[in-house]
């Protein structure tokens, strides 16, 4: 027989006794051992999510541009819809919120308006019905009691003064039954007049209801009446308003004849005065000026003399000797300033062949002291490449880098 021993996730098989001289201890991996697979799931979800990352961090497309546009995009339109729907139900709640507000608004003022007009009519009923002297236990209360109760003697030869001197003892009611009696016929007095008071108002409603009624209509009949005036009012107004544009346009017609004739006249003298006046007939006299002979009416003015006509002349020919003396004079000094400028370039030329001159050797320098530091840069390049920087790293050192996204 074997018999085996449990220790941690190992166990260890024995063999029985007639075996003891082949005793072997084995170790073998525990397989009962229950299974727990969220460990894997888990193990299997990171590795997922580490592949995912890794697709995205070395997507050289998605690396270089930074941001996944089309997720973006999806998000603000989601964004929008939802800021729709939330102002869509913002502004229905707001509108439930203002028709609720204006209701309960309505409500209270009614409210308060039934509690005022049943306070007033509980005033007014209080005032009226149930004053002091009303009241059932009003002969308790009242201030003129000792005045009307009888008092309590009368007399020598009184019968309510006893021996003992005492006008009621303890316990005695004397007058129980007159008083019951009494207050009987006060309560049937109280429940007529209450009755006659109700019968009373309940017939002061129905006249004023009546009223009411009949003033109502009287009021309809006004109406009818003031309406059937104004739209007679009306008609008379609108008869009158026909008459007065007859005679308005009447009178405007007579107005334009009127206008037309005196237009006619006006364009008939003005005719006349135009044939027969200075304009058609070119009055030189008219065009004579009051300032002076040397000015004229520009409005009046039919041309010069023949006079006038030669001093212009004169005049011209004046002005025409005059302009070719400074047209040579102009001459003149353009070929002066022609000459200065050529004097001057040339001046500029020798001054640009020595400034070449001077360019050409600072080139010369320059490209001399480049040479040399060149030459020194290229020793010192030679000394860090061979001396300095002999450690050169290979691929393997390079690749070890960015295997993960962590």
């Amino acid at each position: 027989l074997l018999s085996y021993q449990t220790v941690g996730r190992f166990c260890t098989i024995r063999l029985s006794q007639q075996q003891q001289s082949c005793v072997t201890t084995i170790t073998m991996y525990k397989i009962d051992l229950p299974f727990d697979k969220r460990e894997d799931v888990a193990r299997e979800r990171r590795r997922n999510a580490e592949q995912q990352r890794k697709s995205h961090v070395f997507d050289p497309r998605i690396r270089q541009i930074g941001v996944d546009v089309q997720a973006l995009e999806q998000q603000v339109n989601e964004r929008q819809i939802l800021q729709a729907e939330e102002c869509h139900l913002h502004q229905a709640f707001a509108a439930d919120m203002v028709r609720t507000d204006k209701l309960a608004a309505m409500l209270q003022e009614r409210q308060f308006a039934d509690i005022r007009q049943l306070n007033m009519a509980l005033n007014e009923y209080r005032k009226t019905e149930q004053t002091a002297d009303t009241r059932r236990e009003f002969d308790l209360n009242d201030p003129e009691m000792k005045k009307k109760a009888t008092p309590a003697r009368v007399s020598d030869d009184d019968p309510r003064c006893s021996v003992s001197g005492l006008q009621k003892l303890q316990g005695e009611d004397l007058s129980h039954k007159a008083r019951m009696k009494l207050q009987q016929e006060q309560m049937c007095e109280w429940a007529l007049q209450q009755t006659i008071d109700k019968r009373q108002k309940q017939q002061e409603q129905d006249h004023s209801d009546r009223i009411h009624d009949l003033k109502v209509i009287e009021l309809d009949q006004r109406a009818m009446q003031l309406a059937e005036a104004e739209t007679e009012c009306q008609q008379a107004i609108k008869l009158a308003t026909k008459d007065f544009n007859a005679a308005l346009a009447r009178e405007i017609e007579a107005k334009r004849r009127l206008e037309k004739t005196q237009e006619e006249d006006n364009n008939f003298t003005e005719l006349s005065n135009q044939i027969h006046g200075d304009l058609l007939t070119e009055n030189p006299q008219v065009a004579r000026s009051a300032f002076g002979p040397h000015r004229v009416v520009v409005a009046n003015w039919k041309g010069m003399s023949p006079q006038e006509v030669d001093h212009i002349r004169q005049d011209q020919t004046i002005q025409r000797e005059e302009k070719k003396r400074v047209k040579e004079a102009e001459k003149k000094d353009a070929i002066e300033w022609e000459r200065q400028t050529i004097a001057n370039a040339r001046v500029g030329l020798m001054m640009d062949d020595g400034e070449k001159k001077s360019r050409k050797q600072l080139a010369r320098e320059l490209m001399l002291e480049n040479r040399r530091l060149a030459a020194e840069q290229k020793k010192q390049q030679e000394y860090l490449d061979k001396e300095v920087y002999t450690n050169q790293p290979t691929d393997a050192y390079f690749s070890q880098f960015n295997t993960t996204t962590r």
